[in-house]
């Protein structure tokens, strides 16, 4: 029913590998392109926009790279879905296209209903509840490999 595009794909799959993988040093963009696949040039482009928007904070120098700026519990995928929708150029179903009177009267707003609730549910879904499943599915994190137990 819904379309999801691979820029936002990309997008949930960055914030979450930096969430899933990191640990006292910051995640590299070039870790994330390894472990994701995601293009580097679209990668930047979009770090940089969530460091904008204070879902990631980015550190300088060649020990630098992304870190969630406030805890995954308050990070929700509703906000990675905003800020890249923000990116994106295209047609809005909310923009006032020719159609017919049902399209107008019922479809329309049926289809604004949907997005509401999948809205509401990105929302209230968080980066916290997407790396509790990824270790429940069994998926590998690079985190134990980063910890330093030196004291």
């Amino acid at each position: 029913m819904f379309r999801i595009s691979k820029k936002l794909m990309f997008a949930i799959e960055a914030v979450l590998d930096i969430a899933y993988n990191a640990g006292s040093e910051p995640v590299q963009s070039g870790e994330i392109t390894r472990r994701q696949g995601i293009p580097k040039r679209y990668l930047e482009q979009v770090l940089q926009q969530f460091v904008r928007e204070g879902i990631l904070s980015g550190v300088r120098g060649p020990r630098g790279g992304y870190r969630l700026a406030r805890e995954r519990r308050r990070i929700t995928v509703g906000e990675i879905v905003k800020v890249v929708r923000g990116m994106e150029n295209g047609c809005d179903i909310n923009e006032e296209l020719a159609g017919s009177v049902l399209g107008h009267q019922v479809v329309r707003p049926l289809w604004l209903e949907l997005q509401d609730d999948c809205m509401t549910r990105l929302d209230s879904t968080t980066i916290e509840d997407l790396c509790l499943r990824a270790r429940k599915a069994g998926v590998a994190s690079e985190t134990s490999d980063r910890i330093d137990f030196s004291i």
